[in-house]
């Protein structure tokens, strides 16, 4: 069974989310989730509520199915961050002239989900 979550526009650089974000890949949720607590990036408490979130559609979609859901089997099969759309700044310099600021957004998508009984993971 897998679950997905995702925020859109959020506003962190993609190359930041992408650090927070390669550490927890492939790693079982709980595990995730301390590895996230504790992480110093500003951005790892937005992947945190994505990660709750996941969970949260996980467990709703056990229900629905009427299956068994254990927090434990969990782990993240997917992780991803993608660029969102870039907001364009000015900021005033010398002698009249102005400097582009870009202020950059994220997609970022976790899904979670369980082992497969062959064995392989997820997807």
């Amino acid at each position: 069974m897998e679950a997905k979550a995702q925020a859109r526009y959020v506003r962190v650089t993609p190359m930041k989310a992408r650090r927070v974000v390669n550490e927890v890949r492939n790693k079982r949720v709980l595990e995730a989730y301390d590895i996230l607590r504790f992480a110093p990036q500003a951005v790892a408490t937005d992947v945190n509520k994505i990660l709750m979130s996941a969970m949260a559609n996980a467990r709703v979609k056990a229900d629905n199915a009427g299956e068994r859901f254990k927090e434990e089997d969990f782990f993240i099969v997917e992780a991803y961050v993608d660029e969102g759309p870039t907001m364009k700044r000015f900021r005033p310099r010398a002698q009249g002239r102005a400097a582009q600021i870009l202020k950059r957004t994220s997609h970022i998508t976790l899904v979670v989900g369980t082992k497969d009984d062959n064995g392989k993971e997820g997807r």
